[in-house]
């Protein structure tokens, strides 16, 4: 084999072996993120529930009804309308959208209704998440596109939830703020296992 073909063969396999591990290093990455993230939903689904089985039946038709007509805080958060223009984003566009939905949960968090227990777990959960979607986001910046620092990003403060509020106003917000962090991890989970899913070409990230 002529010198020169030596040379391109031996640069394409150091090559190919840094492209692979900083696959590994990307997979491994995505699995710890979706974890935390499931965990995170599963805490939120179980806050939740455990709020709406403290309700009478005529309260969980009416604040049903009133949040279905409201809207969370995440809402200013541009996201993909439904799973096709979920699968049709980039990975860098989905691990910047989860992690300013999960940066606008730190201090929101610290009101959640339910058990300390339950309670105590969520504030280290969401940043120790946010830390890794912004090491994933770092693993991905050369991608094309460019998205905003998460800085430049405003906040609208949650609602009316931190006004002084009282009787079945005070319930309704409480009922939201669940209603809304359930709905919020459950975006973060499903755009995190679909960016993960895109570093298995031959698998199936069908939603």
């Amino acid at each position: 084999m002529p010198a020169m073909d030596s040379v391109v063969v031996l640069l394409s396999v150091v090559c190919l072996g840094v492209s692979s591990q900083q696959i590994t290093d990307s997979q491994r990455l995505f699995s710890i993120a979706v974890n935390r993230v499931t965990h995170l939903h599963l805490l939120a689904q179980r806050l939740f529930s455990d709020f709406e089985s403290s309700l009478q039946t005529e309260e969980q038709r009416q604040l049903n009804k009133i949040f279905l007509q409201d809207f969370c805080n995440s809402d200013y958060i541009i996201s993909p309308i439904d799973k096709h223009e979920t699968q049709r984003s980039s990975v860098l566009k989905l691990l910047s959208i989860s992690y300013r939905l999960v940066e606008s949960w730190e201090f929101p968090s610290r009101s959640l209704s339910g058990g300390s227990s339950l309670r105590n777990q969520i504030s280290p959960r969401l940043s120790e998440l946010k830390t890794g979607i912004l090491l994933l986001i770092r693993a991905n910046q050369d991608e094309a596109e460019n998205y905003p620092d998460s800085d430049a990003l405003q906040h609208a403060p949650y609602g009316n939830y931190y006004q002084s509020l009282g009787g079945n106003e005070s319930l309704r917000q409480t009922y939201e703020l669940l209603a809304c962090f359930k709905k919020d991890m459950h975006k973060v989970e499903t755009y995190l296992t679909v960016a993960k899913c895109r570093l298995s070409p031959e698998a199936n990230c069908t939603l």
